[in-house]
């Protein structure tokens, strides 16, 4: 009995050694309940948390501990919230919250002044926070499979945002101020309510390729007559300039615009 809990203390040492060596954390598939103290003994040395795929109910609010953390992956758990204290994770990059049970997102988020990627699909969100427009080098914001109904007006403040996803939504219309997002080059809205598109979208987001639409109630002919549209046309046919008929079309459940998804 002995001789086993020394290899299981001694496993458990060269494991806590390699983390804290190389700054890296990976907990996959471990079936986890709780999140693991050990974690949070290792403060500063955090790099990458990768807890994917386990049962975890929430995050202890000493995760603010891990000052370094520059990647924060939970997909596939059970949380429900986050930690109001999250916004002191100053160094964060990416976050990727895929597949959880979250209600709602703390105002604090808008304190993630670093993050450059948040992934939150497959949640239970009814609404973003306004804070959400403080995340100035935020270029990949994907929020699909939620139960929004809008978009803050704020968002139009995320001015690296390259890639909006807000697939399978209850979104009936986009904030005008998306019209500020220049560096935005695809806009996914499949599977919501949207039968307008701010008048201004084509024209003044010049780095607009793709835009998909299905499952919406917009027209063809909304889309064919707002201005900037054969700009737009331009960049997208350069873009699939290899694929064969990838016009514009419209079916019997709205745009379809042939985006590569």
């Amino acid at each position: 009995m002995g001789c086993c809990q020394s290899k299981g203390a001694d496993s458990k040492a060269n494991r806590i050694a390699r983390w804290r060596s190389t700054g890296i954390v990976a907990l996959r598939d471990a079936k986890l309940k709780t999140f693991p103290d050990e974690v949070l003994e290792l403060d500063r040395s955090v790099r990458t948390l990768d807890l994917t795929h386990n049962k975890l109910v929430e995050i202890p609010v000493d995760i603010s501990k891990l000052v370094n953390m520059q990647r924060l992956i939970l997909a596939t758990n059970l949380i429900e919230r986050l930690p109001i204290n999250i916004g002191k994770l100053q160094s964060l990059k990416v976050m990727i919250l895929d597949g959880n049970q979250i209600t709602s997102l703390p105002d604090e988020l808008g304190q993630l002044v670093r993050l450059e990627k948040l992934s939150i699909s497959g949640n239970m969100l009814m609404s973003l926070p306004e804070t959400i427009g403080s995340l100035r080098n935020l270029s990949l914001l994907n929020v699909s499979n939620n139960k929004l109904k809008y978009l803050p007006e704020s968002v139009g403040s995320c001015f690296s945002l390259e890639e909006l996803q807000a697939n399978d939504n209850l979104i009936e219309e986009l904030p005008a101020s998306v019209c500020n997002l220049v560096h935005l080059k695809s806009l996914c809205l499949n599977n919501n309510k949207v039968s307008q598109i701010p008048p201004n979208l084509l024209k003044d987001c010049k780095a607009l390729q793709n835009i998909s639409l299905h499952g919406n109630p917009i027209s063809m002919d909304q889309f064919q007559q707002m201005e900037g549209f054969q700009e737009f046309e331009a960049r997208r046919k350069k873009k699939f300039d290899k694929q064969i008929d990838s016009n514009v079309m419209i079916g019997s459940n709205g745009l379809d615009e042939g985006v590569d998804l």
